[in-house]
């Protein structure tokens, strides 16, 4: 595995050289450094959070990682916001967030966890996505939050985890909020809100997000539901 990783590197930077050669050379030199910068921070970040293969992208932002696990080979384009919450106020948590082999995330992504995230392997999130198990305040049962508190003064509580199958692809600007689990293999189109059930190979799109499509494994298309 270590020569493995080793070589692809030593192959995607002679590839870079390459491609800088073409651009300006004040712009060229910008851009090498930036790269540079990025390969270390990412090598560096493989071995504190023990995720083989791992790009992080700039401004990223991950808090709360001894709540985390962490899988190979995970891409991260930049602006993630990542964070296992333990203390919020006076309130103590115990998070735990999962992340698969070959996790690919666009830019500006926030996950946020007090109860339990999960993402298997291969799944695709495109940019502005937003996955939370939890909300500021309660606004069901006994004792519900009152709008005259500050929403960053009220009580994390938690709806349910989030789950998420492998090789699910999420769209662009789409919000998760457990309870949610989403089966493998489902596409979540862009624009949509997840709250429940999402059955593996299906098309969901909407706010709520409603099944329009599912893969008839029969006749090995999707089709309309």
């Amino acid at each position: 595995m270590i020569y493995k990783s080793t070589g692809r590197r030593a192959k995607d930077f002679i590839n870079r050289i390459r491609l800088f050669r073409s651009e300006p050379l004040p712009y060229a030199f910008y851009m090498l450094i930036i790269w540079i910068f990025i390969k270390v921070k990412s090598y560096l970040c493989s071995i504190i959070f023990k995720a083989d293969g791992i790009i992080i992208g700039p401004r990223s932002i991950i808090r709360g990682s001894s709540y985390m696990s962490f899988g190979s080979n995970i891409s991260i384009n930049g602006d993630l916001w990542l964070e296992a919450v333990h203390t919020y106020r006076g309130q103590i948590f115990d998070p735990f967030i999962t992340l698969g082999d070959h996790l690919s995330l666009s830019k500006n992504v926030h996950i946020t966890c007090i109860n339990k995230i999960s993402i298997g392997a291969n799944v695709l999130i495109g940019s502005q996505v937003y996955i939370s198990d939890h909300n500021h305040g309660s606004y069901v049962g006994s004792y519900q939050s009152h709008p005259s508190e500050p929403p960053a003064d009220r009580l994390l509580v938690s709806g349910g985890p989030v789950q998420i199958g492998s090789n699910v692809w999420i769209g662009d600007n789409v919000v998760i909020v457990g309870p949610a689990i989403i089966g493998e293999g489902a596409i979540i189109a862009a624009n949509s809100f997840v709250n429940g059930d999402i059955p593996a190979k299906a098309i969901v799109a909407g706010a709520p997000a409603r099944i329009i499509k599912h893969f008839d494994d029969h006749l090995g298309v999707w089709t309309k539901k």
